[in-house]
C-alpha cells in the first residue's frame, strides 16, 4: 500500500514552531488585554474606596458653574439644597435589581442658584400584572436637603434607544434634558447626576435604595495568567511532537540497521504513534477498491 510522501522533518518542525509562535503572540495580546482590564478594575475599586464614604461637600466645590465633573471625584457625596421638579420625573427602564428588570426613579433637582442636577432616587420593581411599577413613591415637596453621590452620565444603549413616554433607556443626560421641561433641561448639569443617599425631610415612602458598588476585583488577573500558561503549553506541545517524531525516526533507523545485519528488530509498542490522517484515509480507500 502506498503512502503520501511526507514533507521533510525540518520543514514540518519549522511549521510547527511557526504555529506555536503565532499562537503565543495571540495569547500575549489576550493576556495584555486582561491585565489592562484588571488595572482598570483596580483603579475603579480604589476610586470607590476613596470617595464613597467621604464627607458631603457643596456641589460648587466639585463642579463649579460652567465646569464638569472630574473623573477622580466620581462617587463623592454632595449636599444639595433646593426643591424637586416632580412634574419632570422620569423612569429609566431595564435596571437589574434583585434579579428583576426594575425601574430607577429620576427627578431633576433645582438648587437655590438655579442649577439643576438630576437625582436618581432609587429603584422600584415592575408591577405584579404589568411592566410598569404599581407605585412610584413621590419626591418630597418644598425645600429639601439631599445628599447624593456624583456619577458620570451613561451612554445610550446600542439597541433600544427609544422609550415610552415618561421613560428613558439609560441615564444619558442629554436625552434626559430633551425629555423634561425646556427651562429645566437648559439648566441641567450634563457632566454628572446624583445617586441619592438621603433626603431631609424624609418622605413617608421612598424607592428602594441603590446598592453599593461591588468590590469584586473580577476574573481578569486569573484570565491573564491562563493565557500566559496557554502560550507556554503551546510550545510544550510542539516540543513533545518534535521529540516524538525524532524518537520514532531513530527507532526506524535502528530497525532498518538490524534488518540489514540480518537481525530481528526489537519488538516495540507502536500503538501510541501518531499516524498521518490523510495517509490513513488513502489506505482505507485503496483497501476498499481491492475488496
Amino acid at each position: 500500500m502506498s503512502r503520501r510522501q511526507e514533507a521533510p522533518a525540518a520543514l514540518r518542525w519549522t511549521v510547527y514552531v511557526a504555529v506555536a509562535i503565532v499562537f503565543a503572540i495571540a495569547c500575549a495580546f489576550l493576556s495584555h488585554w486582561q491585565f489592562s482590564r484588571n488595572a482598570d478594575r483596580s483603579e475603579q475599586l480604589s476610586l470607590v474606596a476613596q470617595n464613597y464614604n467621604a464627607e458631603p461637600v457643596p456641589l460648587d466645590e466639585l463642579i463649579p458653574a460652567g465646569g464638569t465633573l472630574d473623573p477622580g471625584d466620581e462617587w463623592r457625596p454632595v449636599e444639595l439644597t433646593g426643591s424637586y421638579l416632580a412634574d419632570d420625573q422620569l423612569l429609566v427602564r431595564n435596571r437589574v435589581h434583585e434579579g428583576t428588570a426594575a425601574y430607577e426613579v429620576l427627578v431633576p433637582f433645582r438648587l437655590h442658584d438655579g442649577r439643576v442636577l438630576l437625582v436618581d432616587r432609587g429603584w422600584v420593581p415592575p408591577g405584579d400584572e404589568q411592566n410598569l411599577p404599581d407605585v412610584v413613591p413621590a419626591a418630597p415637596s418644598g425645600q429639601v436637603t439631599v445628599v447624593a453621590r456624583l456619577r458620570a452620565g451613561e451612554s445610550l444603549p446600542a439597541s433600544g434607544r427609544s422609550a415610552p413616554e415618561g421613560q428613558v433607556p439609560s441615564i444619558h443626560l442629554p436625552t434626559v434634558a430633551d425629555a423634561i421641561d425646556p427651562a429645566a433641561g437648559d439648566a441641567l448639569e450634563l457632566s454628572a447626576y446624583g445617586a441619592m443617599v438621603s433626603e431631609d425631610p424624609a418622605p413617608a415612602t421612598q424607592p428602594q435604595p441603590l446598592e453599593a458598588p461591588s468590590d469584586d476585583p473580577g476574573p481578569y488577573l486569573s484570565y491573564a495568567v491562563q493565557w500566559i500558561l496557554f502560550a507556554i503549553m503551546g510550545f510544550g506541545f510542539i516540543w513533545y511532537v518534535i521529540r516524538t517524531e525524532r524518537q520514532h525516526k531513530r527507532e526506524d533507523e535502528e530497525d532498518a540497521a538490524a534488518l540489514a545485519a540480518g537481525e530481528t528488530p526489537p519488538v516495540r509498542d507502536r500503538t501510541k504513534r501518531r499516524r498521518d490522517r490523510d495517509a490513513d484515509d488513502e489506505d482505507a480507500l485503496l483497501d476498499s477498491t481491492r475488496s
